[in-house]
């Protein structure tokens, strides 16, 4: 079975397609359950699943698409005059019945394509050897050098006979493409018709006799001028290839009740066997070197098959030379069906119809010469000769050929000029998905991480076009410090944040995106690459083979491999001493431990190399950008309702102020609220003010008109007191946030949106340097730089222990801790909390069991800083006794 079209066998393309969705489904199942059964996580998974699912339909597909695809570039190569390429025809459904067709015609228009060069080639000689005797024998009679006499008339006139006969071979022939030519059937005596053609050829004064052998009484019912247009043919045929002296011999008779035949031998060269299937076709002579224009044979065998008969070249019987043509004709033939006329294109007019100037008579209606071409073809100026036109330049589209489906998908937005196949990446992206299946599984966050980090990051560095760009420098930098958080804390939501935003980074970088929508889209063509970069990836799949060292190696590893295990094995479970020689020496690798690993090489690996492919060729996301906006006509219809808008946050201030100065008593007189509750309450409000006032701003940055300086001052004075008050209200969010935990405790996840306020009010600020300036391109850049900013800073701050610290110092004030949310607190907080409470407290929270486990997990690959200072910093294990009493002092202590 052919691998690359394993579907081939199937006759029916709908079975095929119900084939293809079942096998891909199968296969999703199947790599979904490993890796369930694996417990590999979800994110892990899903992405392996859905190139699994690609995989399959695509190897199915293939074979199913590819005769389509051939016959699109083979029809495009037509268009151009190029009708050598073939379709690879091994299906049999309809696609594969649909290409054996393609083929056909195809050859069929080849040999059109190659009798209409031929017959140029012929008649362009046959005319100019007559044309060139009458213009020499008109220029002798005009200078007086010959006169006008009997021989000289009789020669201009053989001339004029051999032209006469040569259009009317060509107008027969045109009569044949239009089929509009009716039979006059009538009685016709055979051997009378026989000597009349046989006289007439004698005048050609070849040199050949004749012989007629044709039963007297020999009648049947035909077209006489038809059949003495055969005769004339088949006669002129033999005689032009008959020594001089030869014998021509016409013979005729019946065959059977029905039909008779008619014979012309001659004593020439004969046929060649490998010209006898394309004798009788037009332009098709089977001796080129014997003159004539092949016309002829191919009206004699019209008019036998108009008639109902065939006509066929005989083999020469053993012993003797010279060629035997031989027609079989109905004695009462029936009249052919009449076809409509065929519009006829004319070289001298380009259209249809009559030539200009000319009124056709009723023998001639379908007798102008028709143009053979290629359908839809167009003159080319490039290849007057009207052959086939040169071949494409490797790489590069023919003519009219349709798009490739990416390109067609994605358009000008994303086109791929210029990239060769990437073998060397495509090798480092699977060294580096090995790294990471080898380092990352069943290790803590550490060393290994921030090496798979940096490794990706210098890959993607050396690939990037624009590297050497200060933006492209600087989120180098930032993401060297956030990779750099995996080694220095232990917390997996903020290394979760730090991996994230350098993602965003990264792509920004990549694209060089600028706007907030290309820099959306930017980080979208990251996944988007697994798809656009197919075609070159399997370019690069496929130039490994040229690669002399590569296949070498993964056959002989692979080998190796297979050999090691099957001998290794028999061995081991043959021989005792054996076997506990390879136990020792060969690793223990469970089933669920190979899935796991190659689920992370294989995400890791596939990640990096859809990376390679946004830094090799990134798309145009500058393109992408939203309308133009349309200012207003009127400055009232913009500042009306953001007026409104700054009406409501005065109001806001104002109810603020009046709580600032009013005190517990008043809030709760006013709204029978604690002022606990009440600034709880509206913290999440106030957090979707922020966001939406930031949204209002840029509405009416594009709708505001910008003209005069008039427009330009209501702009900066509305809009810039809204950014004041919005920080106000930024303010008294991170206020209330404040009393909140000061009431109630801080959190990492308060303390998360303590940070995410204070960016929100950082962005505030920028818009309003920005409005001033009326100048915002570099918005969008600041604030995703000052993002990751906040985050690095943060976790260089240890957010954690920073929590800690602030609820131990909340515990030695009010006596209140919350011991359980302390316990879920991870390494990096273990100092901390060590430190600053008593030793029976903090020992009942960090639990030194816990932290021996994770110490005993730990290796050079998986050092992390806050893990070893959680080793260090790490209590005694308690005594019995102390451990006993561990609810007690925790309960007391949420207690109070």
């Amino acid at each position: 079975m052919n691998t690359d079209r394993p579907l081939d066998a199937i006759r029916s393309i709908k079975v095929k397609l119900g084939l293809l969705v079942a096998c891909s489904i199968v296969a999703a199942i199947l790599v979904s359950e490993i890796g369930d059964r694996a417990e590999v996580p979800v994110w892990l998974t899903v992405p392996v699943t859905v190139v699994a699912a690609l995989g399959v339909t695509q190897w199915l597909a293939r074979g199913m698409t590819s005769p389509l695809r051939e016959m699109t570039a083979a029809a495009s190569r037509m268009a151009t005059g190029d009708y050598s390429q073939r379709v690879t025809a091994t299906a049999t459904d309809e696609v594969g019945t649909l290409s054996a067709a393609f083929n056909t015609m195809a050859a069929d228009l080849a040999d059109a394509d190659r009798q209409r060069r031929q017959l140029v080639a012929t008649v362009s000689h046959e005319l100019r050897t007559p044309l060139t005797a009458q213009q020499a024998l008109l220029e002798n009679l005009v200078d007086g050098v010959v006169r006008p006499d009997d021989a000289v008339l009789r020669t201009a006139l053989s001339q004029a006979e051999r032209l006469g006969a040569l259009v009317g071979d060509l107008l027969d022939l045109s009569r044949v493409d239009g089929g509009r030519v009716p039979l006059a059937l009538g009685r016709v005596h055979v051997r009378e018709l026989v000597e009349t053609a046989v006289a007439e050829a004698g005048v050609s004064r070849r040199g050949t006799v004749h012989v007629v052998d044709v039963p007297a009484g020999l009648t049947v019912t035909a077209d006489a001028a038809r059949l003495h247009q055969v005769l004339a043919n088949l006669l002129d045929n033999a005689d032009r290839h008959s020594p001089r002296g030869g014998t021509v011999t016409v013979s005729a008779g019946p065959e059977g009740e029905d039909r008779w035949w008619l014979l012309v031998a001659d004593e020439g060269a004969g046929i060649a066997p490998e010209h006898v299937e394309r004798v009788f076709d037009r332009f098709g002579s089977g001796d080129d070197a014997g003159g004539g224009t092949g016309i002829g044979l191919a009206i004699a065998s019209w008019v036998c098959e108009l008639h109902g008969g065939s006509l066929v070249a005989l083999p020469t019987p053993p012993g003797e030379q010279g060629a035997r043509i031989r027609a079989v004709l109905p004695r009462a033939p029936r009249p052919p069906v009449q076809h409509p006329p065929v519009p006829t294109t004319y070289a001298a007019t380009g259209t249809t119809g009559s030539p200009a100037g000319t009124r056709p008579t009723t023998e001639e209606t379908a007798v102008p010469v028709p143009i053979p071409a290629a359908a839809g073809s167009t003159p080319d100026p490039t290849n007057p000769s009207g052959g086939p036109a040169p071949a494409a330049t490797p790489g590069t589209v023919p003519v009219g050929a349709p798009k490739p489906l990416l390109d067609s998908l994605f358009g000008d937005l994303w086109p791929e000029t210029g990239v060769g196949p990437q073998v060397r990446l495509l090798l480092t992206c699977v060294g580096v998905g090995v790294l990471a299946a080898v380092l990352l599984p069943y290790r803590d966050m550490g060393v290994a991480l921030f090496l798979v980090l940096m490794v990706g990051g210098v890959v993607l560095w050396r690939t990037s076009q624009r590297r050497l760009q200060p933006w492209t420098i600087a989120t180098a930098a930032v993401c060297t410090g956030l990779a750099s958080l995996s080694v220095l804390r232990s917390t997996e939501w903020l290394m979760v944040l730090a991996v994230l935003l350098g993602l965003v980074l990264t792509t920004t970088a990549l694209t060089d995106a600028r706007a907030l929508v290309s820099m959306v889209a930017g980080a979208a063509s990251w996944p988007l690459a697994a798809l656009r970069g197919l075609p070159l990836l399997g370019r690069s799949v496929g130039a490994t083979s040229r690669v002399s060292i590569v296949w070498p190696i993964v056959r002989t590893a692979a080998i190796s491999l297979v050999a090691l295990v099957v001998f290794g094995g028999l061995f081991a479970s043959g021989d005792a001493i054996f076997g506990s020689w390879a136990s020792a020496i060969v690793p223990q690798f469970a089933w669920d431990s190979l899935t796991f690993r190659f689920f992370v090489g294989f995400v890791m690996g596939g990640a990096l190399l859809a990376a390679s492919y946004v830094a090799l060729n990134p798309p145009r996301v500058q393109r992408v950008a939203l309308p133009a906006g349309r200012p207003v006509a009127r400055t009232f219809e913009w500042v009306v309702p953001v007026g409104l808008v700054v009406t409501l946050f005065v109001a806001f201030v104002v109810a603020q102020a009046a709580a600032l100065f009013g005190g517990h008593e008043y809030i709760q007189r006013t709204t029978g609220l604690t002022y606990a509750d009440y600034v709880h309450q509206g913290f999440g409000q106030l957090t979707s003010a922020t966001l939406l006032t930031l949204l209002t701003i840029a509405i009416a940055a594009r709708k505001a008109p910008r003209e005069t300086a008039t427009e330009r001052l209501v702009l900066r004075g509305v809009l810039g007191a809204l950014c004041a008050l919005t920080l106000v209200v930024v303010a008294s969010a991170l206020h209330r946030m404040d009393l909140y935990q000061q009431a109630y405790g801080f959190t990492v996840l308060r303390v998360l949106v303590d940070a995410f306020e204070l960016w929100l009010g950082l962005v505030v600020v920028l818009v309003t340097v920005a409005g001033i300036r009326l100048r915002g391109w570099w918005l969008p850049r600041a604030a995703l730089m000052s993002a990751a900013a906040f985050v690095l800073v943060g976790g260089l701050l240890n957010p954690e222990a920073w929590v800690a610290q602030h609820n131990i110092d909340r515990y030695a004030t009010t006596g209140k801790l919350d011991t359980g949310y302390l316990r879920t607190l991870g390494p990096d907080a273990t100092p901390t909390i060590v430190a600053g409470l008593p030793r029976a407290l903090s020992a009942c929270i960090v639990q030194p069991s816990t932290i021996e486990v994770r110490a005993s997990r730990e290796d050079l690959l998986s050092w992390n800083l806050g893990r070893s200072r959680e080793v260090a910093a790490a209590p005694a294990p308690l005594t019995p006794t102390e451990a006993a009493a561990c609810p007690d002092l925790m309960a007391g202590a949420l207690a109070r």
